[in-house]
């Protein structure tokens, strides 16, 4: 890289804002609970959110101060690996468990990836070991145009040092509902981005820094809801079970203007929980489902699945609660023509890798067992924040394995089909999907819209099928494209090789061999 461009990167990153979150890397516990903290209390549109974990402890005790470091820009970037290597350091010694630690956080830190994104925030993961947390922080923060620096409880005795070396404000963050912070001298109180009820601190500890208990909002007023909206399925504590009163306080007593619809007797109410959106579903007392689609989605955690956030067995009374989808399912934004046009063929082709991630996690990454979906369609596609998808209805996917769980009686009985013919039911059916959303328009359980368009897919005659309603954009023909080859590939059943959802997923991103692959 030159130095023109190195000056040139350097200047914009500083030109934006920061949020850093230094976490200790030797411990779990607290980690995502700062991280959640900054994202609900202080992120804003556009900034730097830097996620650092820093070992200290046995790591760092074997190694100089902060001599070795591993940068990942994790979402806006199209840049490499960063390695910073140091004399004094063997690599190989830290390596694994560095590998372990990054996966760690790329995991807690997956609800996050498409959702900042699309809201121009740029998440970056950095992990360094060394004996000095505080000056890791204290450079990081240095570096950056930082507006917050934000640590976990482990980081606490650091906060007196950093408070006389960084000039940006400095939260504490004790637990999960409780920091103490520490304002810069520009920040006015009146206007600050924490603005926190009570407006009085409920104490001051010994170094001078309120501490506050954040159990309200405290969003900024021009900022009503962050754009990186942190799902409630992937909070500390989630998924757990609920007792009916909860469920009365998050649906404001089961009211009838909560309910947002009720399709097969199962009465689905939006409500509010910790200040978030939900669902709740409530199942009737004959409904048998419940439990074995619960089984089922206790045991899988994607970004592009409504995942669970907590269920209800009390007796006859059965119910679930989901991340709440704002933007509804695919099929609604069909029927609207305005709604159709905001889908241009960019978001259906992100909806189309994201929706065909999730079922290759069904299907080839599940640590129990493949799981087979078995209902996708427009219809069981929500969109949620930036246009984010997420695979739902769930209520005829099943296991693929015989032996797991043992013991469980309940699983729904699987027909006797091997288990690559059951998955080619998901593949064949997100070909369908595919073709909806190149078309614009539901398939439902017709057949007759995959017998009009397999012929113009075979000879090519996209024009035909594409949704008059979205307008071509120069580099957007290429996508559709892909999708149209991948739902021909996916729908053709007499094909003598049976696509797997990794080769299906390969042709809608437009991987050069399996484009071309006969």
């Amino acid at each position: 890289m030159t130095r023109e461009r190195q000056m040139s990167l350097l200047a914009a990153r500083r030109s934006r804002e920061a949020v850093v979150v230094a976490v200790d890397a030797d411990r779990t516990k607290g980690t995502m609970e700062a991280v959640e903290w900054a994202l609900k209390h202080v992120v804003r549109p556009r900034d730097i959110f830097l996620v650092l974990g820093v070992f200290n402890d046995q790591l760092a005790k074997k190694n100089s101060c902060f001599p070795f470091k591993l940068l990942m820009d994790v979402v806006t970037s199209g840049e490499r690996l960063e390695f910073i290597d140091h004399e004094e350091v063997d690599p190989i010694e830290l390596e694994e468990e560095f590998e372990r630690k990054r996966e760690q956080y790329r995991s807690s830190l997956q609800p996050l990836y498409g959702l900042c994104i699309r809201n121009e925030v740029r998440l970056v993961l950095k992990v360094a070991a060394g004996f000095c947390p505080a000056r890791v922080a204290m450079d990081e923060s240095q570096n950056l145009n930082t507006r917050w620096l934000v640590l976990d409880s482990h980081f606490r005795k650091s906060k007196v040092f950093l408070k006389g070396h960084v000039s940006c404000n400095i939260a504490v963050v004790k637990e999960k509902d409780f920091a103490s912070l520490m304002l810069s001298n520009e920040t006015e109180p009146e206007i600050s981005p924490w603005n926190p009820e009570p407006k009085h601190p409920v104490e001051e500890d010994s170094e001078g820094f309120s501490i506050y208990q954040l159990t309200k909002k405290c969003a900024p007023a021009p900022h009503p809801q962050s754009p990186c909206c942190y799902p409630m399925s992937w909070r500390s504590g989630f998924p757990r079970a609920f007792s009916h009163n909860e469920l009365e306080a998050i649906t404001n007593g089961f009211a009838d203007d909560n309910i947002s619809r009720a399709p097969d007797g199962v009465v689905v109410y939006q409500g509010i929980l910790q200040e978030t959106s939900v669902l709740v579903k409530s199942y009737p007392e004959t409904n048998k489902g419940f439990r074995p689609i619960l089984k089922i989605l206790s045991r899988v955690h994607h970004r592009n699945i409504m995942n669970l956030v907590g269920y209800c067995s009390t007796g006859a009374s059965t119910f679930m609660i989901f991340d709440f989808p704002c933007l509804g399912n695919v099929e609604m934004n069909f029927q609207s023509d305005e709604l159709a046009r905001n889908l241009r063929w960019r978001v259906r082709w992100s909806i189309a890798l994201e929706i065909g991630g999730s079922l290759r996690y069904l299907h080839e990454e599940c640590v129990d067992g493949p799981i087979v979906h078995k209902s996708l369609c427009s219809c069981s596609v929500a969109l949620s924040h930036g246009y984010s998808a997420m695979l739902y209805n769930f209520t005829t996917a099943e296991w693929l394995t015989s032996d797991f769980p043992p013991n469980e009686d309940l699983i729904a009985e699987s027909p006797n089909l091997e288990g690559d013919e059951r998955l080619s039911v998901d593949v064949h059916d997100y070909g369908k999907f595919l073709l909806e959303l190149i078309v614009g328009k539901s398939a439902g359980k017709d057949q007759s819209m995959i017998d009009w368009a397999l012929p113009l897919l075979e000879n090519g005659e996209l024009c035909e099928l594409m949704d008059s309603r979205v307008t071509e954009i120069a580099g957007d023909a290429r996508m559709v494209q892909h999708m149209a080859h991948a739902a021909l590939r996916c729908l053709k059943i007499d094909s003598d090789h049976k696509l797997s959802i990794s080769e299906a997923l390969a042709i809608v991103r437009g991987d050069e061999l399996a484009t071309f692959k006969q």
